[in-house]
């Protein structure tokens, strides 16, 4: 299975420079606690600079005592994530998932532009379907099987 069949292809993206609350308020808004920092590259594509989860706001801010009002995301985030190119196998993408630790990872183009986000929840999803087909082709060979010798 390639990940360009199942990650999300419609990222939320923020800049390094947007105040940390803002992170904070888009997340809520959004029901997410993963942001994708990007900037701008010469062909207009969005390039991915780091990302910025709620546990980093919880660790590096909330739990130091820290004020986030005075903070911005290129504060907190974490620069240089690792990233998977759309072309990449399931395997490969959850070999670097557990390699490192991560739920979910950018996903890019060959050009290193922004297309969308792998996550552990697509990858269930899309994994809980291959399960249903193989437990259907089961159940349909064991209707078989009864039709042909009652």
């Amino acid at each position: 299975m390639n990940i360009a069949e199942i990650y999300k292809h419609a990222p939320v993206t923020i800049r390094e420079s947007e105040d940390l609350t803002a992170a904070a308020r888009l997340m809520r808004e959004r029901h997410i606690g993963y942001l994708v920092v990007v900037e701008p590259h010469l062909s207009g594509a969005l390039q991915p600079i780091g990302v910025l989860t709620d546990r980093d706001i919880v660790v590096s801010v909330i739990a130091k005592g820290a004020d986030p009002r005075e903070l911005r995301v290129g504060d907190v985030m974490t620069r240089k994530p690792v990233m998977i190119d759309e072309s990449e196998s399931l395997a490969a993408a959850l070999g670097e998932m557990r390699r490192i630790g991560v739920r979910r990872m950018p996903v890019v183009g060959a050009l290193g532009q922004l297309l969308g986000v792998l996550s552990l929840d697509e990858v269930l999803d899309a994994l809980a379907e291959e399960l249903l087909a193989v437990a259907g082709s089961i159940r349909s060979e064991l209707r078989a099987e009864g039709a042909l010798r009652p």
